[in-house]
């Protein structure tokens, strides 16, 4: 299966999806299936800033928990509060209903060092 080709995507397995000044991120299909079943999502508060590959916050399925890295810098503006009763949507839809934060961003220069559908495809051929 091909990334969505409007995403921008970290080698952690993030993607970012930006609309202007504003950004949604989430984890990768690759991902959520390496992952297996999510059980729970830790996510950063409304307001707090995220810096550029930094950590901010967990991942945790029946295998593991993974730490999320930040695609982007910026800061939150809204968080999926459907993950807290529904982790499960990460596995089912990781591009659509799956989604963890939304962001403002800071520095939309650092999109220039995530990789496009097709560079991600070949990273996790």
């Amino acid at each position: 299966m091909s990334s969505p080709a409007d995403l921008r995507y970290s080698k952690e397995h993030e993607w970012v999806r930006v609309s202007g000044d504003r950004a949604i991120i989430g984890i990768t299909s690759h991902a959520a299936g390496e992952l297996g079943d999510v059980v729970f999502v830790d996510l950063p508060a409304v307001g707090s800033d995220l810096k550029q590959f930094a950590v901010f916050g967990a991942i945790e399925s029946v295998k593991a928990v993974s730490d999320l890295f930040s695609p982007i810098s910026g800061s939150v503006l809204a968080r999926n509060e459907k993950l807290s009763s529904a982790p499960e949507t990460v596995n089912a839809d990781p591009y659509g209903e799956g989604w963890l934060l939304e962001v403002a961003l800071s520095n939309t220069e650092e999109l220039a060092a995530l990789l496009d559908a097709a560079g991600y495809d070949q990273l996790t051929a």
